[in-house]
Formats: structure tokens, sequence, C-alpha cells
């Protein structure tokens, strides 16, 4: 439960900021902006599939958050490497800094939660 509350919570800041930033000032930082959009997007999915549950769900989510994982340092090393490729800070700049390095952190911890929650269940269900 804990997960899809931190979740619904990165989908609201996410697309409230990239909406906005996009809507106003597109053109000083159209990367940033997208990105946070995607960002907001990958966040519903694995909101969506959390609440949904079933096994297709499961691993939806899990390669979402792994996906999310991957874009979170991707951009976040970018955003160290060349700061001046995004004028405005995404998401996941510095790894999530601005959002207290939640960003990293969930996708860790839904992934784990994600495979234990495999390994749970009965046999039947996992087939």
């Amino acid at each position: 439960m804990l997960l899809v509350w931190l979740y619904g919570v990165m989908v609201v800041g996410a697309v409230s900021r990239s909406v906005v930033q996009i809507a106003t000032e597109f053109d000083k930082a159209p990367l940033a902006y997208s990105l946070s959009a995607v960002a907001g997007l990958v966040y519903g999915f694995i909101t969506y599939s959390l609440v949904r549950g079933g096994e297709t769900a499961r691993k939806a989510a899990l390669v979402c958050c792994a996906a999310e994982l991957a874009g979170v340092l991707t951009v976040g090393t970018w955003t160290l490497a060349d700061p001046s490729a995004f004028p405005d800070a995404t998401v996941w700049s510095d790894y999530g800094m601005g959002y207290l390095f939640i960003p990293v952190l969930l996708p860790v911890t839904a992934m784990f939660w994600l495979r234990k929650a495999r390994t749970r269940a009965p046999a039947a269900e996992r087939s």
C-alpha cells in the first residue's frame, strides 16, 4: 500500500510539474520538461499496475520499474556530467535530489517488493 501511495504522489508531482512547465516555458528547457512528463507517465503506469494486481500486472510493473531506474540513473548521471544540457531540472535530475532521492530509491524498493511478492505467491498464481 505504501508503494502505491508513494507512486501516486510521484504521479501528481511529476505530471503537474511538467504540465505547468510545458505550458508556460517549454522553450526554456524542452528536454528537461519532456523527460519530467515521461517520468510522470511511467509513474502512472506503475501505480496502475500495482493497484490492478495479478501476475501480468506484477511483471509489467517490474519491467517499468527497471526502465524507471535506468532512466533515473541515465538522466542523473547526464545532469551531473553535462549540466548545460539541462537548463532546468527534471524529476530525475541529480538522481532525484529535488524529490529527496525518492526517484532512485522507489524503483529499487518496488523491484525488491515485486520480486518478493512473486516468491510468496502460490504456485498456481505464478503460472
